[in-house]
């Protein structure tokens, strides 16, 4: 058996999804002023960092030119380097750099990584939380705004081909995205009820 693994970021490798949340918020309003937010990350159609820039553009009569998103993004990513600066690298789940360095090594599995964030935000978080991510593909919101078009694209990016294909994910968008590609999907954290450690994640 061939297994591609794939993984979120925010909330599955690291435990930052909340604070990527509100300094996602902060950066958004700091270039476009003070903005109306839906109620929750669910409520957008697309839950990845473009998807929702577009989507609150939309939502506030605005049109989001490409110098915009650009400064949305720098802004978001020099908010999330303060908070490293300031409070250290976000946790990572525990075992989580050690399954990412099994996969790394593994004979029978190959690992991508697929995010809703931007890629520069996502290897910060990354690289600052001492995950070694050389060689390992890692595709965001910088590369398709839908979910499961990052996801294939991550898929697509592994050589060879795999008998099975394992998501890891923290929210239900993760879940749903999982099911219409046909995926394995593997909650993580306490939002899907799913696991709270990746130490006896694939030890083949």
């Amino acid at each position: 058996m061939r297994y591609a693994v794939i993984a979120d970021v925010d909330g599955t490798l690291l435990r930052s999804a909340e604070d990527d949340d509100r300094l996602y918020r902060q950066a958004v309003e700091r270039v476009l002023g003070e903005v109306r937010f839906r109620a929750h990350l669910g409520a957008y159609e697309q839950v990845t960092d473009s998807g929702i820039l577009l989507q609150v553009a939309e939502d506030n009569g605005l049109r989001p030119s490409p110098a915009l998103i650009a400064d949305v993004q720098d802004a978001f990513v020099r908010l999330v380097a303060e908070h490293i600066e300031r409070h250290g690298p976000f946790e990572p789940l525990p075992g989580a750099r050690r399954f990412v360095a099994r996969l790394k090594g593994s004979a029978s599995a190959e690992i991508a990584i697929a995010t809703g964030g931007w890629r520069r935000s996502a290897e910060l978080k990354l690289r600052a939380a001492g995950f070694d991510t050389d060689g390992v593909p890692i595709v965001t919101s910088d590369d398709a705004i839908e979910r499961t078009d990052i996801m294939r694209i991550a898929l697509d990016s592994l050589p060879g081909r795999f008998d099975c294909v394992m998501y890891y994910g923290d929210g239900y968008w993760d879940r749903q995205a999982s099911r219409r590609l046909g995926w394995h999907f593997r909650a993580v954290g306490p939002t899907l009820k799913g696991i709270d450690t990746f130490d006896a994640e694939f030890a083949g």
